[in-house]
C-alpha cells in the first residue's frame, strides 16, 4: 500500500533504554480543572478539606468532559484561578501532601459485565488520550457507528519522546488485556497495533504477548513523521480515508493511544483513577535524560531538578515533542494528564524569514497534500472562503511544511492562527 508523505527526522531517542522511575511525592501539587478537550471541571472540594489519592476533586455534568482526582493525600490549601500554557484560565486545586499517599477508602475494581457498566467506569476513571490531545476516553469509546477496526497508536514519531515505547516494554500484559476488553464490549472484530519499526524491542514484546490471538496484529511502520497522526495512521494501516468533517468512527475505526490502553487495564484491576503521569525528560539542557512517573500536578521544576537540568542554559521549554509540542512559559507549571514529555533546550536562535520562492517542498511533504503557502496567504488576507476552499480544517498542524521551508516561512504558526480565525467566524 502507498504510504502518505512525511519527513525523516533525527529521532534522538536517548531514553529508549531507560525504565520508568517513580519519583517521591512532592510537598504540593497544583491540579488544573482542565486537562482534557471539552468542558472544564468544577472543583468538588473545599478549602482545608482532607483528601486521599484517587478521590474525585473535580467533575462536570457535561458529557464531553473527564473527572479529575487527587494525586496525593493531604489538605486542600488553595482553590485558585490558573492560567494554562495556552493563555486561557481555569480553576485549579492545590493540595499540600501529608507524605503518606493514602488511597481513597472507597476505591475498588469497578463492575464491568455490560457495555453500559464498562463505559460508566471509563468515565469515572478520568481517562483521556495520553498521546497529548486529551480527548475524553469515554466519549471516544461510545461511537454511534459500528466499529470494524481498533487501532492502537504506538507510533511515537516525535523526536526525544520514549514514554509510549517504555510503556510497551514494561506493561505489555496490561495493553493486550485492555485491547481484548475494549474489543469485547464494543464488539470490534479486529485490532491493529501500529508501531514504528525503530522500536524493535516493543514490537517483539507485543508480538510475543499477542501471539495466540489472531484478532490482534502488530503492524511495523516506517519511522516517518507524522506517522502517529490519526488520519495518517488510519490510512497507512487500513487504506481508509477520514474525509473532511468526519470522525474516524465514520470510517469504522477507533484509534486509541497505547499508554491510555495500559492505564485502563490497571484501572479495571485496581479502581485507581488517572492520578499519575509517565513522561520523558530530555533535551540538551538535561544532565540525566530519563523516563519518570510523577503525581499529576507535580511542578515541572521539581521533575527537571531530578533530571539535573541546567536551568540557566534553557532557552526553550517544550511540553511534548519539538514538532507539535507547546512552548511552556514557566518552569513552575504543573505536570498534567496530557504531558508525555518535557524538553529543555539551549538553542533558540530565531530563523531569518524571506519571501516564498515557490519551490513546492511544503506541498511535497504535506501528508494530506494541502497547499501550505496558499493557506498562509489566505489567512493574511483573512479570507475565510479561500481558507475553506483550501481545506484548512484538514490541517493537522504537524509542522512538516515549516520544517522543510528554505525561506523559513512561519507556515504552521499561520495555520494555527487560521484555524482559530475560522472557528471564531
Amino acid at each position: 500500500m502507498r504510504k502518505l508523505n512525511g519527513i525523516r527526522l533525527a529521532h534522538a531517542k536517548n531514553t529508549a533504554g531507560s525504565a520508568f522511575i517513580t519519583l517521591p511525592p512532592p510537598q504540593k501539587v497544583l491540579i488544573p480543572m482542565s486537562m482534557h478537550m471539552g468542558v472544564p471541571c468544577e472543583p468538588a472540594v473545599k478549602l482545608r478539606q482532607q483528601v486521599s489519592v484517587g478521590e474525585c476533586i473535580g467533575t462536570s455534568d457535561a458529557f464531553f468532559s473527564a473527572d479529575i482526582h487527587a494525586s496525593v493525600s493531604g489538605t486542600v490549601t488553595a482553590i485558585t484561578d490558573y492560567r494554562m500554557a495556552n493563555g486561557s484560565f481555569c480553576k485549579a486545586v492545590e493540595i499540600t501532601s501529608d507524605g503518606l499517599m493514602t488511597p481513597y477508602a472507597e476505591l475498588k475494581a469497578p463492575p464491568c459485565s455490560t457495555r453500559e457498566e464498562f463505559l460508566a467506569a471509563v468515565r469515572r476513571s478520568g481517562a483521556v488520550g495520553l498521546g497529548g490531545a486529551g480527548f475524553p476516553t469515554h466519549v471516544k469509546l461510545n461511537p454511534k457507528n459500528k466499529i470494524e477496526f481498533l487501532i492502537i497508536n504506538a507510533a511515537e514519531c516525535e523526536p526525544y519522546i520514549t514514554s509510549d515505547d517504555r510503556t510497551m516494554q514494561e506493561k505489555q500484559t496490561e495493553i493486550i488485556g485492555s485491547i481484548r476488553r475494549v474489543m469485547r464490549f464494543l464488539d470490534i472484530p479486529e485490532c491493529f497495533i501500529g508501531v514504528e519499526n525503530n522500536k524493535p524491542d516493543a514490537i517483539r514484546i507485543l508480538t510475543e504477548c499477542a501471539e495466540k490471538d489472531d484478532s490482534i496484529t502488530i503492524v511495523p511502520l516506517p519511522p516517518v513523521y507524522p506517522q502517529g497522526a490519526e488520519k495518517v495512521l488510519i490510512y497507512n494501516i487500513t487504506g481508509r480515508i477520514v474525509q473532511e468533517g468526519q470522525l474516524p468512527s465514520d470510517q469504522g475505526v477507533i484509534v486509541m493511544n497505547v499508554s491510555t490502553m495500559a492505564f485502563l487495564e490497571e484501572y479495571f484491576r485496581t479502581g485507581m483513577p488517572l492520578v499519575s503521569r509517565s513522561l520523558t525528560i530530555d533535551g540538551d539542557a538535561i544532565g540525566k535524560p530519563c523516563n519518570v512517573t510523577v503525581p499529576v500536578g507535580t511542578s515541572i521544576r521539581e521533575v527537571l531538578e531530578y533530571a539535573q537540568c541546567r536551568f540557566e542554559d534553557v532557552r526553550r521549554l517544550i511540553g511534548g515533542g519539538p514538532m507539535m509540542g507547546a512552548g511552556l512559559p514557566s518552569f513552575d507549571l504543573p505536570v498534567t494528564k496530557t504531558n508525555n514529555a518535557v524538553l529543555a533546550l539551549t538553542s533558540d536562535k530565531p530563523a531569518v524569514t524571506t519571501a516564498c520562492i515557490r519551490c513546492g517542498r511544503c506541498v511535497n511533504v504535506c501528508p494530506l497534500k494541502l497547499m501550505p503557502t496558499a493557506m498562509e496567504q489566505a489567512y493574511r488576507r483573512r479570507d475565510k472562503a479561500e481558507l475553506e476552499s483550501l481545506h484548512m480544517s484538514l490541517c493537522m498542524l504537524c509542522g512538516c511544511c515549516s520544517y522543510v521551508c528554505p525561506a523559513n516561512r512561519p507556515l504552521v504558526e499561520s495555520h494555527r492562527l487560521a484555524r482559530d480565525f475560522m472557528r471564531q467566524k
